[in-house]
């Protein structure tokens, strides 16, 4: 399958997308982080292994500028939050009571059961785990969070994660080990990520006596 192959070896696409399309590579960019922080139905696209890659071309090709990669993902992660929000404000208490095969109403729910319980700093920690940075917005837009501190914990979780990925990616990523074991890098970047809310819904599951 492609996306698979895409986020396995995300560092070659890119490559490929840099020598054809060139500095139209930033729109590239920006448009898969809109889309996934932006659309619910898009929690699967790559984020942190996609950053960390950008970060590594960056440093390694000299075709990318790091800071404008930093400004430009930036502002598209707040976007995309921003229209998950809203898109979260108009349907999402309905969706929470319908079956829908496009939305997993179980990631649904946990985020919704950790967002009870971390209040506004879950739109900086869902950043950094994927499924929930693309659920965690939706939530807050279906349960009403005030949209003047959501826009404070988006912005801060935005810069936090694009800044953080692509300027490690930027300072490690040409580094020979690291090119040489990308795609067990993106293996590790995966596990790292999902590793929290595996361990929340354990607790979740098997140790809270509520």
């Amino acid at each position: 399958m492609y996306l698979i192959d895409f986020i396995l070896h995300v560092d070659e696409h890119l490559f490929e997308f840099i020598k054809n399309y060139g500095v139209w590579v930033y729109g590239i960019l920006f448009l898969i982080i809109f889309v996934e922080t932006g659309l619910v139905v898009m929690p699967f696209l790559p984020g942190d292994s996609l950053l960390f890659a950008a970060g590594a071309l960056a440093a390694s090709t000299g075709e990318l500028n790091p800071w404008l990669l930093v400004l430009l993902l930036f502002i598209a992660a707040v976007l995309g939050d921003t229209l998950n929000y809203h898109i979260g404000k108009y349907i999402g208490p309905r969706v929470f009571e319908i079956d829908s095969r496009f939305i997993n109403k179980k990631h649904l729910n946990y985020t919704q059961a950790f967002f009870e319980k971390h209040g506004g700093k879950t739109i900086i920690f869902a950043r950094f785990i994927p499924f929930a940075r693309t659920f965690a917005p939706f939530v807050a837009g279906a349960g009403s969070m005030n949209y003047k501190y959501f826009l404070t914990y988006n912005a801060i979780g935005g810069i936090s994660w694009v800044g953080s990925f692509v300027l490690l990616g930027y300072l490690f990523g040409s580094h020979p080990l690291v090119k040489d074991n990308f795609t067990h890098l993106v293996f590790g970047i995966i596990i790292l990520s999902i590793l929290p809310g595996v361990i929340g819904f354990i607790r979740h599951k098997f140790f809270n006596k509520d």
